[in-house]
């Protein structure tokens, strides 16, 4: 008698992971221990001139070209030097993603989980200060917002991912007496593309980890200026025990990469967060290979978003300005659910202006070595030059209450501003700029209804927004009629802030296909279900008893 083919021994008995819970933020406040050593931590980092190899099935490679990371308030400060993409080195890293998925989706999936909660526990200890510098120094995010992000976020995305796969794998179907219904969640059949941004560190760890818990290979293509902080993200999994090739880390041209990945016939997904221009080019480029794929290639990306921040008369007013100052200028403007147009009825309008005017009055951008400053730099000289012509249209067309200036000489600053327009179908309401810059359209109170209807309509965008009204009814009046202007709605709060396992993040429209990262629903994009049915006793006659005679 042959022996039956089982998995890998393990223990005995159900296994369930440790209950998830969110990371506690660190408040960096003055004389505290974390913030002590976060500063030692950032000026050993800024020191130093890091090389980023292309890793492959584990092996350092280069050869492939260089580019540089730089400090975006810093521009002339180089922080790495990292290694391009050779074309035979993406056909290598598919040959090794391929070779690891063999073992890795056999592995029992809390063996999985398991290296995933060391990389959350490593990350929320021994690495904080390190991948925390890492985005301060190459993204310009304070510490508040590194904190929030590139420790807090991601440990969470990776112990709640792992709390979310062990309640999609407990999901079965009915059995009853005479056999057994089992699904099996398979991983996909190849490896899954995972394209991530440079606004956060979290993203960057999340996109290729998460297909990788439930069983697939990824190959990672980070963005050229988060390569910082992807890199030590990258050497954390490395530590925590995700084997070689089950995620390929793989700088370079997105170009070059993207077509050569698209056109691969072991395409089974792809993880993306980015522009939505280039989120439908690579739409495109799938459906026009779909005879050469194996199996159709699943496809998830979260993109763009125009959010808004919506005000009943009733709003309180204070509350509503924070929500502004913070919602649209905190890590300069750049989260894909920033505050980026405003709606405030005539009767608020007078006090409002006022306090937000007030409130960037008190910002300090610069440096974020300095921890005074509340904004950094924008990204990237591209991004800067496209911020200033925004606020050349601006001046033109609408008046700039705060802000309206940008100065590239020692860093990308572009300062916190503040624009009000006349005309509801402007450029800055309806256009992503994605940048330290809010727009407010003032209406007539007695035209709220129509206002509502003006916010649906005035954006291809559908990922956040908020509703600040003391008016229940009028609430819920205006999330029944904004219902599919935002994947994540906010009352009475600012549209940014979404925290793993409790609001999973994604919108529709041109935001992307709202499969909510942070959710169990994510996960279940990179699973193939299959069912097995295990009949115990088969039937011996082919007639049922309906052929009986009368």
């Amino acid at each position: 008698m042959s022996s039956p083919v089982l998995p890998p021994a393990g223990f005995a008995g159900l296994r369930r992971i440790p209950t998830p819970r969110n990371e506690a933020i660190r408040s960096y406040a003055p004389g505290t221990p974390e913030r002590a050593a976060l500063k030692a931590r950032l000026a050993a980092m800024a020191a130093e001139r890091v090389e980023i190899p292309v890793v492959v099935g584990g092996r350092r490679l280069t050869g492939g070209g260089t580019g540089t990371a730089v400090m975006p308030h810093a521009h002339g400060h180089v922080l790495a030097t990292y290694h391009k993409a050779t074309p035979a080195q993406v056909q290598e890293a598919v040959s090794a993603s391929l070779k690891a998925r063999e073992d890795w989706s056999r592995w029992p999936w809390e063996e999985r989980a398991a290296v995933f909660l060391k990389a959350a526990e490593l990350l929320a200890t021994t690495w904080r200060d390190t991948v925390n510098a890492a985005t301060m120094l190459g993204q310009s995010k304070t510490a508040h917002q590194s904190e929030i992000d590139a420790a807090c976020e991601l440990a969470d995305f990776w112990r709640f991912n792992c709390g979310f796969a062990q309640e999609l794998y407990g999901e079965q179907p009915l059995s009853d007496a005479s056999a057994w219904n089992q699904m099996e969640y398979r991983p996909l059949e190849g490896f899954v593309y995972a394209v991530t941004p440079f606004n956060f560190t979290a993203i960057g760890g999340n996109l290729p980890s998460a297909p990788a818990l439930m069983g697939n290979v990824a190959i990672w293509k980070p963005a050229s200026t988060a390569m910082l902080s992807a890199w030590y993200v990258f050497q954390l999994l490395e530590e925590a025990g995700v084997p070689p090739g089950v995620i390929n880390f793989v700088p370079g041209d997105a170009g070059p990469i993207s077509d050569a990945l698209l056109a691969d016939p072991h395409l089974a997904g792809v993880h993306f967060t980015g522009s939505t221009g280039v989120f439908n080019a690579m739409w495109r480029t799938i459906g026009a290979n779909m005879a050469s794929y194996r199996s159709y290639p699943r496809i998830v990306g979260e993109t763009g978003g125009k959010d808004f921040i919506v005000a009943h008369p009733s709003a309180d007013v204070r509350a509503l300005a924070v929500a502004i100052v913070r919602g649209g200028f905190e890590y300069q403007g750049q989260k894909c659910s920033a505050a980026s147009r405003v709606y405030i009825p005539k009767s608020l309008w007078p006090k409002l202006k006022e306090l937000v005017v007030g409130m960037i009055g008190e910002i300090s951008v610069g440096d974020v070595r300095d921890f005074r400053n509340f904004m950094g730099a924008v990204i990237d000289g591209k991004a800067f030059d496209k911020h200033v012509e925004y606020l050349a249209y601006a001046k033109q067309h609408g008046t700039v209450h705060a802000g309206g200036t940008a100065d590239k000489s020692v860093g990308y600053f572009v300062q916190p501003t503040f624009v009000e327009v006349s005309d509801p179908s402007s450029r800055l309401l309806a256009e992503e700029i994605f940048g330290p810059i809010v727009t407010a359209y003032v209406y007539d109170d007695a035209r709220w209804h129509e206002t509502l209807q003006l916010i649906d309509r005035t954006s291809p965008y559908a990922l956040t927004g908020a509703i600040f009204s003391q008016d229940r009814a009028r609430l819920w009046e205006a999330a029944t009629a904004l219902r599919s202007a935002a994947g994540n709605l906010y009352l009475n709060d600012k549209c940014t802030g979404a925290v793993v396992g409790q609001q999973p993040f994604g919108g529709a429209r041109g935001s992307g296909t709202n499969d909510k990262a942070g959710s169990k629903l994510n996960l279940v994009r990179w699973t193939s279900a299959r069912n097995v049915k295990e009949t115990f006793v088969p039937p011996y006659d082919w007639r049922y008893p309906f052929l009986g005679a009368e």
